[in-house]
C-alpha cells in the first residue's frame, strides 16, 4: 500500500480508538443505573484496537498510536522515514474523534465540556486518584514498554499467526484497568492530544507528559525485545 492510503488507515483506526474508548467513558461509564464503569471503559478501549486492528492492520500495520510506531521502529519493524507520516495521520485521527465525541456530549443538557474532564489524561488533582506526577510518569512508562513488548512479541514471525490483535486488545483492557486511577490511562500521545485540546487549561499544561513517558516506554521496549528473542 502507498503512504496514502497507509495513513488513511492510521486515521481512521485512530479515530476509532478514540471515540470508542474515551467516548465510553464521557458518555457511558457515569450514566445512571447503566454505567459501565471503569471496567467497560477497559474493555472499550481494548475492543476498539483490536477490532481495528483486524480491520486494518493489513493496510497500515494498526499502530494507532505514535508511542507505538516509534517502538517498532526502535525494533527494527518499522521505517524511520515514515515515523512522521504516521504520526500527523494519527494525531488527526484522535483529533476528528475528539471533536464528534464534543459534540454527540454537547447534545445532552447541561453538559460542560471543561468541567467534565471530557476523559482527558491528568497527574496531580487531575488525576482520578489524585496521583502524583511522579507515580503518573512511572506508569506510563511501565505500562506503555510492556504494551509494546506484546506488541513485538505477538507480531513475531515466530509467533502463532492470525492471534496478535487478540493479545494487543487484551493487554490494552488490562493497562487501563490498572491505571484508570492514575492517569485516566494514555500509552498513547495521540489518544492523548485529542481530549486536551478540547478542554484546554490544565490538560494543554500536563499533555507533555502523556508524550514523553509512552515515548520512553516504547522505546525501552523497542531495545529490549530484540536483546531478549535475537538468535545468534
Amino acid at each position: 500500500m502507498n503512504i496514502l492510503k497507509r495513513m488513511t488507515a492510521e486515521t481512521f483506526g485512530t479515530f476509532w480508538l478514540v471515540l470508542g474508548g474515551t467516548g465510553s467513558a464521557v458518555l457511558a461509564a457515569g450514566f445512571p443505573s447503566l454505567g459501565i464503569g471503569f471496567v467497560g471503559v477497559s474493555l472499550a478501549f481494548g475492543l476498539t484496537v483490536l477490532t481495528g486492528a483486524y480491520a486494518l492492520g493489513h493496510i497500515s500495520g494498526g499502530h494507532f498510536n505514535p508511542a507505538v510506531t516509534i517502538g517498532l521502529t526502535v525494533g527494527r519493524r518499522f521505517p524511520a522515514k515514515e515515523v512522521v507520516p504516521y504520526i500527523v495521520a494519527q494525531v488527526i485521527g484522535a483529533i476528528i474523534a475528539s471533536a464528534v465525541l464534543a459534540y454527540i456530549a454537547s447534545g445532552k443538557p447541561g453538559f460542560d465540556l471543561v468541567a467534565s474532564g471530557f476523559a482527558a489524561n491528568g497527574f496531580g488533582e487531575h488525576s482520578p486518584g489524585q496521583y502524583s506526577q511522579a507515580a503518573a510518569f512511572v506508569t506510563e512508562v511501565v505500562l506503555t514498554f510492556v504494551f509494546l513488548i506484546v506488541i513485538l512479541g505477538s507480531t513475531d514471525k515466530r509467533a502463532p499467526a492470525g492471534f496478535a490483535p487478540i493479545a494487543i486488545g487484551l493487554a490494552l483492557t488490562l493497562i487501563h484497568l490498572i491505571s484508570i486511577p492514575v492517569t485516566n490511562t494514555s500509552v498513547n500521545p495521540a489518544r492523548s492530544t485529542g481530549p486536551a485540546l478540547f478542554v484546554g487549561d490544565w490538560a494543554l499544561q500536563q499533555l507533555w507528559l502523556f508524550w514523553v513517558a509512552p515515548i520512553v516506554g516504547a522505546v525501552i521496549a523497542g531495545v529490549v525485545y530484540p536483546f531478549m528473542t535475537e538468535e545468534k
